[in-house]
């Protein structure tokens, strides 16, 4: 499954006129993509006891345009994965007939949309689990710093449960009817979220991975789950139909791998066995939620290895994003704050017009409106650059 579709400079020629590389098309598996700029999965806590609500469809929907390509907030795949207030989920029939009319909102714009299925493990703690149990998890050590702010969480997380070997397929089964009932709610694909320190990355990393199991130890051991849960999700509803997101390098949520070049390659000739639609790798510069750091490690390598779609995310500005276009670095590239702001984030960036700034401190709020569909479009806002 490999994509020949390469743009080499700033500016190219689409329907005879100038258009910068981010903004070519691209055709992605079965889907034509009128431009290279995605919606980064963005976990916005709005969806009232992990039921998606109305004003999603709003959110969604003011960010698609004919021929975009989206992916949707964290959706947890059993009543064991959430980690957080108000996030949705993707496992219940009430929340798979909540989903259809966000999905529609997008479908009616031209959008394609792509539910992310995810699980958080040990980044949860009692209060988010059945019965007030522990989270599960790849090991039984407490997470120390979370995503949020990378510092010490004291008693934030409890310690985890470490899955039994006869759990897992129950697990990987969870993934596979999420992923079902994705397809139902109207979603054109899934991305299965293995990174960013949830529960594939706790069984992908050595520095939490501590098992002496078929599923611990060896790299190979340490992957088995997640390509497990790769495989189970595009044998359900076809590898066309599906993407993963990893981030190897990052240490989000206390995970951190000692050698995170070769277990990328290793997953990315692994993912190409299966033949899924897309990898969405998160940069190496991303070792904090907020900030980039300079680092000597690249995707290079794991963009040369993989077959399908490459899509890059990390903070990535308009310049940045238009020089790996036309580099051939990433196919695809995805933006999470930017387009959270700018909810026109490609018009923009074709007029190079001035960006509103991301407000942090809404990030998270539970307002239906504040920093979620309140950020004016560049019609309602007078300046340009």
């Amino acid at each position: 499954m490999t994509n020949t579709n390469t743009i080499t400079n700033e500016s190219t020629k689409v329907d005879g006129r100038e258009a910068i590389p981010l903004l070519t098309p691209y055709k992605m598996g079965n889907f034509s993509l009128s431009h290279r700029i995605v919606l980064a999965p963005l976990t916005r806590s709005r969806s009232y006891n992990f039921v998606p609500q109305p004003h999603a469809a709003l959110f969604y929907s003011q960010r698609t345009t004919k021929g975009g390509f989206l992916i949707g907030e964290a959706s947890g795949v059993s009543d064991t994965a959430q980690g957080y207030p108000n996030t949705p989920g993707i496992w219940t029939r009430e929340q798979v007939e909540a989903w259809k009319p966000i999905v529609e909102a997008v479908h009616e714009k031209g959008g394609i949309f792509f539910c992310q299925l995810w699980h958080a493990g040990r980044v949860s703690n009692y209060e988010y689990q059945p019965n007030g149990e522990a989270a599960i998890s790849s090991t039984n050590k407490r997470l120390r710093k979370d995503i949020s702010n990378n510092k010490a969480t004291a008693d934030k997380y409890p310690p985890p449960r470490r899955l039994r070997t006869d759990e897992i397929p129950k697990l990987v089964d969870d993934f596979v009817i999420a992923a079902k009932n994705a397809m139902e709610a109207g979603f054109d694909g899934i991305e299965i979220h293995g990174g960013n320190g949830y529960l594939l990355d706790q069984f992908l990393k050595d520095k939490v991975n501590d098992r002496d199991d078929e599923y611990g130890g060896t790299l190979e051991n340490r992957c088995r789950f997640p390509l497990q849960v790769v495989k189970a999700v595009a044998d359900a509803i076809g590898p066309d139909k599906v993407g993963i997101r990893l981030s190897p390098f990052a240490d989000y949520n206390d995970c951190q791998d000692s050698d995170p070049q070769t277990l990328a390659i290793h997953m990315a000739q692994s993912l190409n066995q299966l033949r899924i639609l897309y990898c969405h790798m998160i940069e190496p510069r991303m070792v904090t939620q907020f900030h980039k750091f300079d680092t000597k490690c690249s995707l290079t390598p794991i963009r040369k290895v993989f077959k399908g779609t490459f899509i890059v995310a990390g903070g990535y500005d308009r310049s940045e994003g238009n020089e790996a276009i036309a580099g051939s670095a990433a196919d695809l590239v995805a933006y999470g704050r930017l387009f959270l702001a700018n909810p026109d984030l490609p018009t923009r960036f074709e007029l190079n017009a001035h960006l509103n700034d991301p407000d942090a401190t809404t990030f998270y709020t539970h307002h239906p409106v504040l920093g979620y569909t309140d950020y004016p479009f560049l019609q309602d806002t007078p300046t340009h650059l």
